[in-house]
């Protein structure tokens, strides 16, 4: 078995043999160590010598065999992600972290939540997998537990603040994203703003402590009002009804995020209240679905990408670098105006 090519099957079935590192080599008559130097991206061949060898490779149908290179190389350059499968913002996250890993010479290996699949799972299936460093997308799992498994493996928190435990995290500042949301709807003339909570998590902590700040702020300490929700758009829907149950709606909603948002959206909206006439309405992250012609949703950006690029920018530091500190990377959030918000009538 070579570096990157597995031996090729016997063939007895009548099967065609699994194109091998020395074939490509005899293709291009050059040495297979040349040839693995290209195919491994290594500095050193000339650029003909390059282009020449990728050919042949695409010829034959040739597949570097991951599992054979992890075993030569003692290292496997996988990084594990986990991800949240019903999230619209994880998942654009998860699409900057492969192009992020890419560039520096790593690749992904994703492991779920689902409603029945837990963060626990989750984590020991991207360590089966000889990841070596884990980033993990808005972890709910105590600090304590996370510093454990950094002594594992390297951990990225992504999205949550992480107090008690020497952790790398990067995370966009919540409290004032929500802030900037309250400050909006403030300058817009509203004043009766509702929040809808995300739960007991830490990040919906950090953004009810924004909301509450905000409003103190600019003097509404009595019109405060927060209203149990979740992640989901059933959670928003819910709220919505409740608002409508309740005979006067507030002006404004802030959300827990888009999700949410949506979800408070439908409700309103099919119970013929307009949007932004009656009640404007806000959410947070800036997904995929809020940018969409039908929900045109004023919300919160992270700056996904750039939180990608920050979490293996930490990763490669720690494995390559031999950085053993902590750190935590903390960027500003952006307010995205849309459609969803107005002056009140």
């Amino acid at each position: 078995m070579d570096e990157l090519g597995s031996a090729a099957p016997a063939g007895a079935n009548g099967a065609t043999p699994r194109p091998r590192l020395e074939d490509v080599a005899a293709r291009v008559g050059l040495s297979t160590a040349s040839v693995s130097l290209v195919l491994r991206g290594v500095p050193g061949p000339s650029e003909r010598t390059r282009q020449r060898v990728l050919k042949a490779a695409a010829d034959l149908g040739y597949r570097p065999d991951r599992t054979a290179s992890a075993l030569a190389s003692k290292r496997s350059r996988l990084l594990g992600v986990m991800i949240d499968v019903h999230s619209p913002f994880q998942a654009e996250l998860v699409e900057h972290l492969h192009t992020a890993a890419e560039e520096v010479g790593y690749d992904l290996v994703l492991s779920t939540q689902t409603r029945t699949r837990d963060e626990n799972t989750a984590v020991e299936t991207l360590l089966a997998f000889r990841c070596e460093a884990l980033i993990l997308l808005g972890p709910v799992a105590p600090a304590a537990v996370l510093a454990e498994l950094d002594r594992r493996a390297p951990v990225v928190s992504v999205g949550r603040r992480i107090t008690g435990a020497a952790l790398d995290v990067v995370r966009s500042a919540d409290d004032a994203g929500v802030g900037q949301v309250v400050d909006h709807l403030v300058g817009l003339g509203h004043r009766a703003i509702v929040c809808v909570d995300g739960g007991k998590g830490i990040i919906a902590t950090d953004r009810r402590r924004g909301y509450r700040a905000a409003m103190r702020r600019h003097g509404l300490d009595e019109r405060i009002r927060v209203l149990h929700g979740d992640l989901t758009e059933e959670a928003g829907d819910r709220v919505g009804r409740q608002l409508l149950d309740d005979g006067e709606l507030p002006t404004a909603v802030v959300t827990f995020n888009d999700r949410s948002a949506i979800g408070v959206l439908t409700a309103l909206r099919g119970a013929g209240v307009e949007v932004p006439g009656d009640v404007s309405v806000v959410g947070y992250d800036d997904d995929t679905l809020s940018r969409l012609t039908c929900f045109d949703l004023t919300t919160v950006s992270q700056n996904a990408e750039e939180q990608a690029r920050q979490a293996v920018l930490a990763v490669v530091e720690r494995l390559d670098q031999g950085r053993t500190e902590p750190r935590e990377i903390v960027l500003a959030p952006s307010l995205v105006v849309r459609g969803t918000t107005a002056a009140p009538r």
